[in-house]
């Protein structure tokens, strides 16, 4: 495939999308980082797909509660003590390697709105650095095409750009 056949210029691959339980095989040994890691099932079955090797991961938060969204509920600050339990587990995991979180605020016409999102993001990983103060929480993935200018200057490190750099993905034909 195309990992296969560019891999061997020195490109690192990202994964950026949900990981169904199914294919949860194909990440460790395809992908430098995994920016989608949304719940302890998964980590715990990258774990043991990873025997041998380490995988960087990030934990996406759905820090604007919407259902078609993937990842811990974020949306309400007064529960993030909830989420310390799970985290602790995967933070323990020896094969996965946390880096930092992700998250993919609602879609907005005006980027402008989606700052709140990503003030959000980063308190809550201030929340946890605060908790597990030797993880690492350096990283940072929020920000699209669509609205990456505000995700930087609230501190994304990680920017997801596609649209911007290849264009729109064509439309599925419907048959």
């Amino acid at each position: 495939g195309k990992i296969q056949a560019i891999g061997a210029a020195g490109v690192e691959w990202h994964m950026i999308g949900h990981v169904q339980s199914r294919k949860a095989g194909l990440i460790p040994e395809n992908f430098s980082l995994l920016h989608s890691l949304d719940s302890l099932k998964l980590a715990t079955r990258l774990d043991r797909f990873a025997a041998g090797r380490v995988l960087p991961v990030l934990l996406e938060f759905n820090v604007g509660d919407e259902a078609s969204k993937f990842g811990w509920s974020a949306s309400d600050e007064t529960r993030w003590p909830a989420l310390l339990a799970e985290i602790d587990i995967i933070l323990k995991l020896k094969n996965l390697r946390v880096r930092g979180l992700m998250t993919m605020p609602p879609l907005f016409t005006e980027p402008e709105r989606a700052r709140p999102y990503f003030q959000k993001l980063r308190r809550l990983r201030d929340f946890l650095a605060g908790r597990f103060p030797s993880a690492d929480w350096s990283q940072l993935s929020m920000g699209t095409s669509a609205d990456f200018e505000a995700g930087v200057e609230e501190g994304a490190t990680l920017v997801r750009v596609g649209t911007a750099i290849v264009g729109p993905r064509p439309l599925k034909r419907q048959e």
